[in-house]
């Protein structure tokens, strides 16, 4: 954010998300992280239409905390990477 905003309007920013209460931070932050999850399950989606549930859940999870965490709950990926 910083490198495209306006320093002005970068701090009225964090002013205004300072003074919210906690409860209501966290709630934008769990949005933002929901919607980056869609779009990054989106791009799999474009990037493997033919992927499988399962498939999709593995390469969710390589992208997210790495092939090693995606193995050990998926097991390794069927047909290998592609």
């Amino acid at each position: 954010m910083d490198r495209d905003t306006a320093p002005a309007q970068a701090d009225r920013y964090h002013q205004l998300l300072g003074a919210l209460p906690g409860e209501r931070r966290l709630e934008l932050a769990a949005g933002l992280s929901q919607g980056v999850r869609a779009l990054a399950e989106a791009g799999l989606r474009d990037r493997h239409p033919e992927a499988s549930p399962r498939e999709l859940r593995w390469r969710l999870a390589a992208l997210l905390y790495g092939r090693t965490t995606a193995e050990r709950l998926f097991g390794p990926l069927a047909g290998g990477e592609r």
